[in-house]
Protein backbone atom coordinates (compact mmCIF):
# COMPACT_ATOMS: atom_id res chain seq x y z
CA UNK A 1 0.00 0.00 0.00
CA UNK A 2 2.96 2.71 0.73
CA UNK A 3 4.59 1.45 -2.52
CA UNK A 4 0.97 2.45 -3.97
CA UNK A 5 0.38 5.83 -2.74
CA UNK A 6 4.15 6.62 -3.85
CA UNK A 7 3.44 5.76 -7.44
CA UNK A 8 0.08 7.70 -7.13
CA UNK A 9 2.21 10.73 -5.53
CA UNK A 10 4.77 10.64 -8.39
CA UNK A 11 2.44 10.87 -11.19
CA UNK A 12 0.62 13.72 -9.58
CA UNK A 13 4.25 15.47 -9.12
CA UNK A 14 5.28 14.72 -12.49
CA UNK A 15 1.87 16.62 -14.38
CA UNK A 16 -0.60 13.78 -13.98
CA UNK A 17 0.44 12.79 -17.41
CA UNK A 18 -2.37 9.70 -17.24
CA UNK A 19 -4.81 12.32 -17.44
CA UNK A 20 -4.12 14.83 -19.61
CA UNK A 21 -4.08 14.18 -23.87
CA UNK A 22 -1.82 16.04 -26.09
CA UNK A 23 -2.27 15.46 -29.15
CA UNK A 24 -0.54 16.19 -32.97
CA UNK A 25 -1.12 14.24 -36.18
CA UNK A 26 1.21 12.10 -37.65
CA UNK A 27 1.48 10.04 -40.71
CA UNK A 28 0.69 5.74 -40.61
CA UNK A 29 -1.29 3.11 -42.33
CA UNK A 30 -4.32 6.37 -41.56
CA UNK A 31 -3.19 9.10 -42.10
CA UNK A 32 -4.80 10.34 -38.53
CA UNK A 33 -2.25 9.31 -36.09
CA UNK A 34 -2.35 10.69 -32.29
CA UNK A 35 0.73 10.99 -30.81
CA UNK A 36 0.23 11.40 -27.03
CA UNK A 37 1.96 12.33 -23.37
CA UNK A 38 -1.14 10.01 -22.14
CA UNK A 39 1.10 6.97 -21.84
CA UNK A 40 4.56 7.99 -20.89
CA UNK A 41 2.94 6.32 -17.36
CA UNK A 42 3.56 3.17 -18.68
CA UNK A 43 7.84 3.81 -18.42
CA UNK A 44 7.34 3.79 -14.62
CA UNK A 45 6.21 0.14 -14.84
CA UNK A 46 7.71 -1.29 -17.91
CA UNK A 47 11.11 -0.79 -17.83
CA UNK A 48 11.68 -1.73 -21.22
CA UNK A 49 10.11 1.68 -22.69
CA UNK A 50 12.09 3.77 -21.05
CA UNK A 51 14.39 3.82 -24.03
CA UNK A 52 11.50 4.99 -26.43
CA UNK A 53 11.29 8.62 -27.31
CA UNK A 54 7.36 8.79 -27.36
CA UNK A 55 4.74 5.88 -26.59
CA UNK A 56 1.82 6.18 -29.19
CA UNK A 57 -0.70 4.27 -30.94
CA UNK A 58 0.43 3.40 -34.39
CA UNK A 59 -3.00 3.40 -36.13
CA UNK A 60 -5.81 5.64 -35.31
CA UNK A 61 -9.56 6.74 -37.41
CA UNK A 62 -10.53 9.25 -35.11
CA UNK A 63 -12.53 12.85 -34.85
CA UNK A 64 -11.02 13.10 -31.61
CA UNK A 65 -14.24 13.20 -30.18
CA UNK A 66 -14.25 14.16 -26.24
CA UNK A 67 -16.82 15.09 -23.47
CA UNK A 68 -19.26 12.54 -24.42
CA UNK A 69 -20.81 10.39 -21.13
CA UNK A 70 -19.69 6.53 -22.41
CA UNK A 71 -16.39 5.28 -23.98
CA UNK A 72 -16.67 1.53 -24.85
CA UNK A 73 -13.57 -0.47 -25.27
CA UNK A 74 -12.80 -3.29 -27.31
CA UNK A 75 -9.28 -4.80 -27.50
CA UNK A 76 -9.07 -6.87 -30.59
CA UNK A 77 -6.63 -10.07 -32.18
CA UNK A 78 -6.30 -12.23 -34.87
CA UNK A 79 -7.92 -15.44 -34.01
CA UNK A 80 -6.84 -18.74 -35.96
CA UNK A 81 -9.85 -19.13 -38.42
CA UNK A 82 -12.52 -16.55 -37.48
CA UNK A 83 -13.41 -12.98 -36.41
CA UNK A 84 -16.26 -11.91 -34.33
CA UNK A 85 -15.51 -8.49 -34.58
CA UNK A 86 -18.44 -6.99 -37.23
CA UNK A 87 -20.92 -9.12 -35.42
CA UNK A 88 -19.75 -7.64 -32.16
CA UNK A 89 -19.63 -3.73 -33.34
CA UNK A 90 -23.33 -4.66 -35.87
CA UNK A 91 -24.80 -5.40 -32.28
CA UNK A 92 -23.26 -2.56 -30.20
CA UNK A 93 -24.21 -0.14 -32.66
CA UNK A 94 -27.14 -0.78 -34.48
CA UNK A 95 -28.68 -1.08 -30.65
CA UNK A 96 -27.92 2.83 -30.09
CA UNK A 97 -30.48 5.13 -30.82
CA UNK A 98 -28.88 8.39 -33.17
CA UNK A 99 -28.63 10.64 -29.60
CA UNK A 100 -26.73 7.82 -27.87
CA UNK A 101 -24.13 7.32 -30.37
CA UNK A 102 -23.66 11.50 -30.38
CA UNK A 103 -23.29 10.66 -26.49
CA UNK A 104 -20.41 7.82 -27.00
CA UNK A 105 -17.37 6.86 -28.84
CA UNK A 106 -16.67 3.04 -29.17
CA UNK A 107 -13.26 2.59 -29.64
CA UNK A 108 -11.29 -0.69 -30.95
CA UNK A 109 -7.76 -1.12 -30.07
CA UNK A 110 -5.98 -3.59 -32.12
CA UNK A 111 -3.57 -5.45 -30.39
CA UNK A 112 -2.13 -7.63 -33.01
CA UNK A 113 1.28 -6.92 -34.88
CA UNK A 114 -0.25 -8.47 -37.87
CA UNK A 115 -0.50 -6.33 -40.61
CA UNK A 116 -2.70 -8.15 -43.05
CA UNK A 117 -5.33 -8.35 -39.59
CA UNK A 118 -4.90 -4.68 -38.85
CA UNK A 119 -5.56 -3.73 -43.02
CA UNK A 120 -8.53 -5.91 -42.55
CA UNK A 121 -10.35 -4.83 -39.29
CA UNK A 122 -9.68 -0.49 -40.82
CA UNK A 123 -10.78 -1.72 -43.93
CA UNK A 124 -14.07 -3.48 -42.52
CA UNK A 125 -14.75 -0.52 -39.91
CA UNK A 126 -14.54 2.08 -42.91
CA UNK A 127 -16.68 0.02 -45.08
CA UNK A 128 -19.50 -1.09 -42.55
CA UNK A 129 -19.60 1.78 -40.49
CA UNK A 130 -19.05 4.92 -42.26
CA UNK A 131 -21.37 6.90 -40.63
CA UNK A 132 -20.19 6.38 -37.19
CA UNK A 133 -16.83 6.82 -38.37
CA UNK A 134 -17.52 10.28 -40.47
CA UNK A 135 -18.97 11.47 -37.14
CA UNK A 136 -16.64 10.18 -34.52
CA UNK A 137 -18.34 7.60 -32.81
CA UNK A 138 -16.35 5.21 -33.85
CA UNK A 139 -12.26 5.05 -33.95
CA UNK A 140 -9.73 2.14 -34.42
CA UNK A 141 -6.01 2.64 -32.79
CA UNK A 142 -3.21 0.07 -33.16
CA UNK A 143 -0.61 -0.92 -30.23
CA UNK A 144 3.16 -0.83 -31.34
CA UNK A 145 4.96 -4.14 -30.97
CA UNK A 146 7.94 -1.88 -29.32
CA UNK A 147 4.89 -1.32 -26.36
CA UNK A 148 5.21 -5.26 -25.66
CA UNK A 149 8.46 -6.09 -23.32
CA UNK A 150 10.56 -9.20 -24.80
CA UNK A 151 9.95 -11.87 -22.86
CA UNK A 152 5.80 -11.91 -24.44
CA UNK A 153 8.08 -12.97 -27.52
CA UNK A 154 10.02 -15.86 -26.02
CA UNK A 155 7.49 -17.25 -23.67
CA UNK A 156 5.40 -17.57 -26.51
CA UNK A 157 7.73 -20.56 -28.12
CA UNK A 158 7.80 -22.33 -25.07
CA UNK A 159 5.40 -24.29 -23.59
CA UNK A 160 1.60 -24.46 -23.07
CA UNK A 161 1.52 -23.16 -19.23
CA UNK A 162 4.12 -20.56 -20.13
CA UNK A 163 1.90 -19.60 -23.77
CA UNK A 164 -0.74 -18.84 -21.54
CA UNK A 165 0.91 -17.07 -18.99
CA UNK A 166 2.40 -15.22 -21.98
CA UNK A 167 -1.46 -14.52 -23.38
CA UNK A 168 -2.43 -13.52 -19.97
CA UNK A 169 0.26 -10.99 -19.43
CA UNK A 170 -0.08 -9.50 -22.96
CA UNK A 171 -4.36 -9.11 -21.98
CA UNK A 172 -3.46 -7.08 -19.19
CA UNK A 173 -1.51 -4.55 -21.10
CA UNK A 174 -3.53 -4.44 -24.06
CA UNK A 175 -6.59 -3.21 -21.57
CA UNK A 176 -4.06 -0.56 -19.54
CA UNK A 177 -2.89 0.29 -22.89
CA UNK A 178 -6.84 0.98 -24.22
CA UNK A 179 -7.91 2.21 -21.02
CA UNK A 180 -5.02 5.45 -21.05
CA UNK A 181 -6.53 5.93 -24.40
CA UNK A 182 -9.99 5.78 -23.10
CA UNK A 183 -9.97 7.55 -20.14
CA UNK A 184 -9.75 11.77 -21.13
CA UNK A 185 -12.75 10.96 -23.60
CA UNK A 186 -15.61 10.50 -21.76
CA UNK A 187 -17.08 10.44 -18.07
CA UNK A 188 -17.85 6.77 -18.24
CA UNK A 189 -15.68 4.01 -19.39
CA UNK A 190 -17.05 0.67 -20.67
CA UNK A 191 -14.80 -2.53 -21.04
CA UNK A 192 -15.75 -5.13 -23.68
CA UNK A 193 -14.57 -7.61 -25.85
CA UNK A 194 -14.16 -8.59 -29.68
CA UNK A 195 -16.55 -11.60 -29.31
CA UNK A 196 -19.78 -10.27 -27.84
CA UNK A 197 -23.28 -9.75 -28.37
CA UNK A 198 -25.05 -6.82 -26.67
CA UNK A 199 -28.97 -7.07 -25.29
CA UNK A 200 -31.39 -4.53 -27.17
CA UNK A 201 -31.49 -1.00 -26.02
CA UNK A 202 -28.48 -2.29 -23.63
CA UNK A 203 -27.24 1.24 -23.56
CA UNK A 204 -30.17 3.05 -22.81
CA UNK A 205 -30.55 -0.16 -19.50
CA UNK A 206 -27.04 1.18 -18.78
CA UNK A 207 -27.64 4.92 -18.77
CA UNK A 208 -30.42 4.81 -16.72
CA UNK A 209 -29.18 2.14 -14.13
CA UNK A 210 -25.84 4.66 -13.92
CA UNK A 211 -28.03 7.92 -13.32
CA UNK A 212 -30.57 5.50 -11.13
CA UNK A 213 -27.33 5.28 -8.19
CA UNK A 214 -27.82 7.80 -5.72
CA UNK A 215 -24.46 7.26 -3.89
CA UNK A 216 -21.00 8.52 -5.81
CA UNK A 217 -19.25 5.69 -4.03
CA UNK A 218 -19.28 2.80 -5.99
CA UNK A 219 -16.69 0.70 -7.30
CA UNK A 220 -17.31 -0.35 -10.39
CA UNK A 221 -20.55 -1.64 -12.05
CA UNK A 222 -20.82 -5.41 -13.68
CA UNK A 223 -23.10 -5.35 -16.64
CA UNK A 224 -21.75 -9.15 -17.04
CA UNK A 225 -20.68 -11.42 -14.85
CA UNK A 226 -17.95 -13.15 -17.24
CA UNK A 227 -14.14 -12.27 -16.67
CA UNK A 228 -13.66 -8.43 -17.86
CA UNK A 229 -16.85 -8.23 -20.32
CA UNK A 230 -19.20 -5.52 -18.97
CA UNK A 231 -17.40 -3.77 -16.39
CA UNK A 232 -18.15 0.56 -16.23
CA UNK A 233 -15.58 2.54 -14.55
CA UNK A 234 -15.66 5.70 -13.59
CA UNK A 235 -12.88 7.58 -16.19
CA UNK A 236 -11.68 9.77 -12.81
CA UNK A 237 -10.99 6.07 -11.18
CA UNK A 238 -9.18 4.69 -13.91
CA UNK A 239 -5.69 6.02 -13.05
CA UNK A 240 -6.03 4.09 -10.13
CA UNK A 241 -6.75 0.79 -11.70
CA UNK A 242 -3.90 1.36 -14.72
CA UNK A 243 -1.45 1.22 -12.27
CA UNK A 244 -2.70 -1.15 -10.00
CA UNK A 245 -2.90 -3.71 -13.03
CA UNK A 246 0.34 -2.94 -14.59
CA UNK A 247 1.74 -3.60 -11.24
CA UNK A 248 0.84 -6.94 -10.77
CA UNK A 249 0.78 -7.77 -14.77
CA UNK A 250 3.15 -10.24 -14.88
CA UNK A 251 0.98 -11.97 -11.88
CA UNK A 252 -2.32 -12.61 -12.56
CA UNK A 253 -5.20 -12.83 -14.95
CA UNK A 254 -7.04 -9.63 -15.38
CA UNK A 255 -10.10 -10.18 -13.90
CA UNK A 256 -8.35 -11.83 -10.90
CA UNK A 257 -6.73 -8.33 -10.58
CA UNK A 258 -10.01 -6.90 -10.62
CA UNK A 259 -11.10 -8.56 -6.98
CA UNK A 260 -7.16 -7.98 -5.75
CA UNK A 261 -7.84 -4.49 -6.00
CA UNK A 262 -10.65 -4.53 -4.18
CA UNK A 263 -9.40 -6.56 -1.07
CA UNK A 264 -6.64 -4.04 -0.99
CA UNK A 265 -8.47 -0.92 -1.62
CA UNK A 266 -11.49 -1.39 0.61
CA UNK A 267 -11.44 -4.13 3.00
CA UNK A 268 -9.65 -3.63 6.73
CA UNK A 269 -7.16 -6.26 7.52
CA UNK A 270 -9.18 -6.11 11.17
CA UNK A 271 -12.61 -6.21 9.82
CA UNK A 272 -14.15 -9.92 9.37
CA UNK A 273 -14.43 -11.29 6.32
CA UNK A 274 -18.58 -10.64 6.52
CA UNK A 275 -18.40 -6.87 7.17
CA UNK A 276 -16.20 -6.93 3.90
CA UNK A 277 -18.49 -9.36 2.16
CA UNK A 278 -21.26 -7.13 2.81
CA UNK A 279 -19.02 -3.58 1.20
CA UNK A 280 -18.15 -5.61 -1.77
CA UNK A 281 -22.11 -5.55 -2.85
CA UNK A 282 -22.44 -2.59 -1.93
CA UNK A 283 -19.92 -0.89 -4.07
CA UNK A 284 -19.09 -3.26 -6.91
CA UNK A 285 -22.15 -3.25 -8.30
CA UNK A 286 -24.02 -6.38 -10.14
CA UNK A 287 -27.22 -5.76 -12.58
CA UNK A 288 -29.23 -8.35 -13.54
CA UNK A 289 -29.75 -9.64 -16.17
CA UNK A 290 -26.72 -9.47 -18.09
CA UNK A 291 -26.54 -7.20 -21.12
CA UNK A 292 -23.83 -9.09 -22.62
CA UNK A 293 -23.32 -12.38 -23.80
CA UNK A 294 -19.68 -14.10 -24.48
CA UNK A 295 -20.53 -15.98 -28.42
CA UNK A 296 -16.77 -16.16 -29.04
CA UNK A 297 -15.65 -20.13 -29.55
CA UNK A 298 -12.06 -19.59 -31.04
CA UNK A 299 -10.48 -18.03 -28.28
CA UNK A 300 -7.62 -15.61 -29.19
CA UNK A 301 -5.41 -18.21 -26.97
CA UNK A 302 -4.09 -20.37 -30.27
CA UNK A 303 -5.09 -23.54 -30.72
CA UNK A 304 -7.57 -23.39 -27.65
CA UNK A 305 -11.17 -23.18 -28.12
CA UNK A 306 -13.96 -22.00 -24.98
CA UNK A 307 -17.78 -21.73 -24.78
CA UNK A 308 -18.39 -19.43 -21.85
CA UNK A 309 -21.90 -18.23 -21.74
CA UNK A 310 -22.88 -15.70 -19.15
CA UNK A 311 -26.12 -18.01 -17.86
CA UNK A 312 -27.68 -14.90 -16.28
CA UNK A 313 -28.39 -13.44 -20.11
Amino acid sequence: MEAFSKIKYDNRQSGDASVNLGEKEVNTLDKNKTVSNTFEILKFFLSHLKKVDRIYPNVIISKKKKGVSFALGISTVKRRNHSYLKQTLTSLISRMTLSEQKDSVVIVSIADSNKEYSKSVVDMIRKTFKRQVKSGSLEVISIPAFFYPDMLHAMQSTEDLQKRKSWQMKQVLDFCFLMLYAQPKAMYYLQLEDDIIAKKMYFTKITDFVHSITSNNWFYIEFSVLGFIGKLFKSEDLTDFIQFFLMFHKDRPIDWLLEDIFKVKMCNPRETFEKCAERNKQIRIQYRPSLFQHVGIQSSLRETKQYLKDIYY
